[in-house]
């Protein structure tokens, strides 16, 4: 259907969060690297509301950057007088907004743009409802309120848990909270809900059931338990985090990637990946990553920030830092850490190796142990190595530092000043050989501990 009028969204966040046991504000905890309330945000701007407003508890100076870059306003509930008493603290803050309004929740970040839409399209359904409510069958429904609808999603009744009888009990599909209405219809219905129940809070489904009292139907709409996954504690963190990384998985194979053991691989956010790729067990993405096609990151490599160019091979046991640039068909193998560092096509660092603040020239190859020495405790300095230069192993680049094109740097030698393309450096002690000394030296120290 097409959108025929603007809406704003409200998202409550006020909850206290104290099963969370933090500091950190319950809806700033992270899913896939990101924030839950990131999240939601990201996800309704895909649908361009007109405004977004965010009603918090304690904690507004924590949750204030991220509203502010989204766009959004905050509004505080000072005291937590139930659901309908936040959305009502939304008003002033809306401004006379003359839309339909969205009513979503901060620790729920699953919900999908499909679903707010589907809310609102449903609003404008020719049966005209006076509010759509999201409704859910968990396998268990627990303690959530109950929703009893007809067969063509009329509600006949909403009911919290702690109100409900035995037989509404016994119904299984249950009240998300996640709520649309016209703004017209929500703020007067708000201000008729009254306290007088189990709990003594102002409830948000009591809406639904006064505008049934003024003749006018609600209707429900279906979705998936997993969208409507909410976070109290770390243990249901761990859940919704679980269930997002299975959903990545399943896309990403579907796009064309293959995972070895799909179960032991952690996507970021923001993750992307080409077809082709294969990512070998146990393999951790934080944000910022981009991987080409054919790409194989063998097991137990951590990647972040880094883009990796078509064909490349990383680890097994490789660590990619933020800024890390991996040419194509380029090869970082295992116990190799790049920290802002580019290495050119067909670059290879086998094994045991640092390269931090660098550029690595295509083809060239870097031996096992060496290092760029990049900081001297003050300040960080860059590494050239050319096209086509060999790094023998065990070698210590000295920052800042360039190597020429075609350059070979000698096993074991600590680089400090620049080495010319196509020739031969060599920055080490010489060897020294005294025949005999060693069975003297054993026959000297015997003799000592005898006597000691």
């Amino acid at each position: 259907m097409t959108r025929q009028r603007d809406f704003a969204a409200v998202i409550l966040a006020a909850g206290k969060g104290t099963r969370m046991k933090s500091d950190v504000h319950k809806v700033l905890h992270p899913i896939a690297g990101r924030a839950m309330l990131d999240h939601l945000l990201g996800v309704l701007d895909t649908l361009s509301p007109a405004r977004k407003v965010v009603v918090v508890g304690a904690g507004r100076e924590q949750v204030a950057g991220l509203v502010e870059a989204r766009g959004g306003d905050i509004v505080v509930q000072e005291q937590q007088l139930g659901t309908a008493h936040a959305v009502r603290m939304a008003e002033p803050a809306l401004g006379g907004f003359a839309g339909d309004v969205l009513i979503l929740y901060g620790d729920t970040p699953l919900i999908e743009a499909e679903t707010m839409a589907h809310m609102l399209d449903r609003l404008h359904a020719p049966d005209a409802p006076a509010l759509v409510v999201v409704g859910f069958r968990p396998a268990d429904p627990m303690q959530y309120g109950r929703i009893l609808a007809a067969p063509d999603g009329t509600i006949e009744k909403m009911v919290e848990y702690k109100d409900a009888t035995p037989e509404e009990r016994a119904v299984n599909l249950c009240n998300s909270g996640m709520m649309a209405a016209r703004a017209e219809d929500l703020f007067p219905l708000l201000a008729r809900v009254g306290n007088d129940n189990a709990a003594g809070e102002y409830y948000l489904p009591d809406v639904v059931m006064l505008a049934a009292g003024d003749g006018r139907k609600s209707a429900v709409i279906e979705a998936e338990p997993w969208e409507m996954a909410g976070v109290n504690s770390r243990a249901e963190l761990a859940l919704v985090e679980a269930e997002w990384q299975r959903r990545r998985r399943l896309r990403a194979m579907a796009d064309g990637v293959t995972l070895v053991a799909p179960d032991t691989v952690w996507f970021a956010h923001d993750t992307q990946i080409g077809r082709d790729t294969v990512i070998e067990p146990n393999v951790v993405f934080g944000p910022g990553v981009k991987l080409g096609e054919g790409v194989r990151i063998r097991a137990f490599s951590h990647v972040e920030g880094a883009i990796v160019a078509a064909g490349a091979e990383i680890g097994p046991y490789a660590r990619l830092r933020p800024g890390a640039e991996i040419g194509e068909r380029a090869r970082v193998g295992n116990f190799v850490e790049v920290k802002k560092a580019k290495l050119g096509p067909g670059a290879k660092a086998n094994h045991l190796t640092y390269l931090g603040d660098a550029e690595i020239g295509a083809n060239a190859n870097i031996g096992a142990g060496t290092i760029t020495c990049n900081y001297d405790g003050f300040f960080k300095y860059r590494t050239v190595i050319g096209e086509g230069a060999f790094i023998g192993s065990n070698s210590a680049l000295v920052a800042p530092v360039t190597i020429g094109a075609g350059a070979l740097v000698a096993a074991g030698s600590v680089v400090t000043k620049d080495v010319a393309a196509d020739a031969i450096a060599i920055a080490r002690g010489e060897q020294v050989e005294k025949p005999g000394r060693a069975r003297r030296f054993r026959d000297f120290m015997t003799e000592r501990k005898k006597k000691s």
